[in-house]
């Protein structure tokens, strides 16, 4: 099975894990997930429209009345609702049930205020009651529960615009959501609905004027003006009449807003346009919304209630600034001061203390969602279904296809990302996209089960290789080839690998010079010496051609590690040949190293029962072409630019670009001079130095890079480079060669 396909099947695997969880994870959603969403944006400015009038404890001891509002007097709540209206308020929402008779003048003055200021809302409450269903003979067929709505005492009920329920759950259940319209009760609009439609009535001529356009023969139906809605239909009635049209042709608010996009007139208005589209939205949409809430306890601008009672009592400059105009005022129990409130509501933003969020500021909260329309809006089934399947195949292919480190890097860095998107959509546009399921359950059963499938996988495999290398190697090189290779099979395997060759000057003569037994013990210790850094820095001797010696670094990825493995065994065999040599008077062993780096098939080489485990590719080849460029250049140590590549740490200079015999692509080739920490002053003036001098050579400036040449030859001695330079410099000035010359030097023998 391939890697792809595997990868494939973990993806699929996670997907249909998140799938499978969907049915049960909305809820785990609804509490962990919004809430995470709330808490990362924090608080967010609610609109200026919608006010809060808090009857609370502090309000209770300056007006010295009893601590319960609902034993308040009526009279103070028509002094306030007449203050209200004074003021320009579009809406006066009372989230109180006068279910109970009170004084009865007390109970006509409030009825009174109520009925002049003409935008008053009164709270109702909703009582269940359970008939029995039976057929035709009498027998019981089942129970049917119908909610019917508990108005307020009767002089106030018909003095309200209105009468809506705001019914809730109470604790220990976490509030996320509140209903628009009570399906349970016929479809009854609730208090921010009915709210909502009072405030927006200033723009009831426009909304008839795009009703008409779209459907002209409904709008004979609906009464002309606003008093012909308070005044014959009713605000509730005329609010079921529109819920019922747009319910009975789903297409209805679509074409709406298609046409208040295209009016000029009313899309230039922001607060109208604002207006009618969330108008339309809430007659659209759902009989439920949750809830965006603004932030904890007192995120709605909140004034208590004694402040707005002993205003009045004031001249109208010392009143402070009261600005009511055109706005919606709830006015209900809001307590901040205290977590024994009775009419608290737990929610995300309950505080540790036990303080939750009012009745109230929940109602006030509805309304300003509907008034801007963004309540938070959860994905639809085939959306989350979209997200969840896409996000299972990306983390399933992403986790078995990368490396182990780079996986888990990866799934994390990616998790933060669908977070942060998230968050993004939920802060601006309220849209709620999963984040339990895939961040806390596909991404760790992708990524266990990655590393799982990958451990099986490596473990068969290193024992396929240990097996095979067991034939021809030792048992140690055949584990430490199984470790470094992991997908190293029997037959061989393309790596990326980097091969060091070195070579012995001179060694003809030595070897004519010396006995067989003598030469062999002498051979034995050299390349003791010279195998000591390979091992120690992670390579591998793979071939031993008389007193040549290949040694490889090889991964199935490029990687910069074993590259600078590569390096640092070329600058500790050099002082290695430098400690054997000094160990014999007579006898030295100058080595010549050359590196190159690339793409190489590693496995076995032979036939019947002798095999070999070796590299091969163009790259040995390379390598051994510039081990002999030493000879031309006469230096010791070099390397190809394909082995520096991104590595820092060495001081190396670049000698030119040289084009080998029989290769078609020239190679950039860099002297090796030791680590950057060992270097020399006159080191690396060396290396600044000559590259001035090969860059004026490069420019076709034969006397300039000359000069430059020859000023190295003096200072630093015996430079090899330079002096191979100084006689081209020598040559081009006599004979430049052609215009198409591009530096490259082509060498003529191996």
């Amino acid at each position: 099975m391939s890697r792809w396909s595997k990868a494939i099947i973990i993806g699929l695997l996670t997907s249909l894990l998140g799938l499978g969880l969907l049915p049960f994870g909305h809820q785990l959603e609804e509490n962990v997930g919004v809430d995470l969403l709330f808490r990362l944006r924090g608080a967010r400015e609610a609109p200026s429209d919608v006010l809060i009038v808090s009857m609370d404890k502090v309000s209770a001891a300056h007006l010295n009345l009893p601590p319960e509002p609902e034993k308040w007097p009526r009279t103070l709540h028509a002094r306030l609702t007449e203050y209200l209206a004074e003021q320009g308020a579009s809406v006066i929402a009372f989230d109180m049930i006068f279910d109970e008779p009170r004084r009865p003048d007390h109970d006509r003055i409030f009825a009174q205020a109520i009925r002049k200021a003409r935008n008053v809302v009164l709270c109702s409450c909703l009582k269940k009651d359970v008939i029995l269903v039976t057929d035709e003979t009498g027998t019981p067929k089942g129970r049917l529960s119908i909610e019917k709505q508990s108005p307020p005492i009767a002089t106030l009920a018909q003095s309200a615009v209105a009468l809506a329920p705001f019914p809730l759950p109470k604790v220990p259940v976490k509030v996320s959501q509140y209903w628009t319209f009570k399906a349970g009760a016929g479809d009854m609009p609730t208090l921010p609905v009915v709210a909502f439609q009072l405030y927006s009535l200033k723009y009831y001529d426009d909304f008839i004027q795009l009703l008409r356009k779209v459907r002209p023969l409904t709008t004979g139906r609906l009464p002309s003006d606003t008093d012909g809605i308070i005044n014959r239909k009713g605000l509730v009635n005329f609010i079921r009449d529109l819920r019922d049209m747009f319910s009975k042709e789903p297409l209805l608010g679509d074409r709406l807003l298609k046409e208040l996009r295209n009016s000029k007139t009313l899309f230039a208005d922001l607060n109208r346009r604002q207006t009618l589209t969330s108008l339309i939205k809430m007659y659209q949409g759902d009989n439920s919304r949750f809830l965006n809430f603004y932030g904890p306890p007192g995120s709605i601008h909140t004034i208590p209630y004694y402040q707005l009672i002993q205003s009045q009592k004031k001249q109208p400059m010392d009143r402070g600034h009261f600005d009511f105009r055109a706005k919606a005022v709830f006015i209900g129990l809001s307590e901040r001061l205290r977590p024994e409130q009775k009419d608290g509501f737990h929610t995300v933003f309950s505080q540790p203390s036990g303080l939750d969020i009012s009745g109230v500021e929940i109602a006030a909260t509805a309304f300003a969602n509907l008034l801007e329309n963004m309540p938070v809006q959860p994905l639809g089934l085939g959306a989350n279904i979209i997200v969840i399947f896409v996000w299972g195949i990306v983390l399933g292919l992403l986790c078995y296809l990368l490396p182990t480190a780079g996986s888990l890097i990866f799934t994390i860095g990616l998790s933060v990302l669908f977070l942060i998107s998230a968050q993004y959509q939920f802060k601006y546009a309220g849209t709620w996209y999963p984040i339990v399921i895939p961040l806390f359950f596909q991404a760790p059963f992708s990524v266990v089960s990655a590393l799982a499938w990958k451990y099986i996988d490596s473990n068969e495999e290193r024992e396929n290789i240990r097996k095979a290398l067991g034939y021809y190697l030792p048992k140690k090189l055949a584990d430490q080839l199984a470790r470094n290779i992991a997908d190293l099979k029997t037959s061989g395997q393309i790596v990326y690998g980097t091969c060091l060759f070195t070579d012995i000057e001179q060694y003809t003569t030595l070897s004519e010079s010396m006995e067989p037994t003598e030469l062999h013990t002498f051979m034995n210790k050299y390349f003791e010496a010279i195998f000591e850094p390979v091992t120690q820095h992670a390579g591998i001797v793979a071939e031993i051609q008389g007193d040549s010696m290949l040694a490889i670094w090889g991964a199935p990825n490029p990687d910069a590690t074993l590259r600078k493995q590569a390096c640092l065994a070329a600058l500790g065999i050099s002082n290695a040949v430098h400690r054997f040599n000094q160990t014999s008077d007579s006898i030295h062993l100058p080595t010549r190293i050359g590196l190159h780096s690339g793409r190489m098939f590693l496995g076995n080489v032979g036939a019947i029962d002798h095999y070999e485990y070796r590299p091969t590719g163009d790259i040995v080849n390379t390598a051994s072409r510039i081990e002999g460029l030493n000879k031309y250049l006469n230096t010791k140590k070099l390397v190809s630019r394909d082995v520096l590549d991104q590595l820092d740490g060495f001081l190396t200079r670049e000698l030119g670009t040289f084009l080998f015999v029989g290769k078609s692509r020239p190679v950039i080739v860099h002297e090796l001079i030791c680590q950057l920490g060992d270097s020399s002053e006159q080191q690396k003036m060396l290396c600044t130095t000559f590259a001035e001098a090969l860059f004026a050579y490069r420019s076709r400036c034969w006397e300039e890079a000359w000069k430059w040449f020859y000023e190295l030859k003096n200072i630093h001695g015996k430079d090899g480079p330079s002096t191979f330079y100084l006689k081209l410099c020598e040559k081009y000035r006599e004979s430049p060669p052609m215009e198409d010359w591009n530096g490259v030097f082509c060498l003529e023998d191996k």
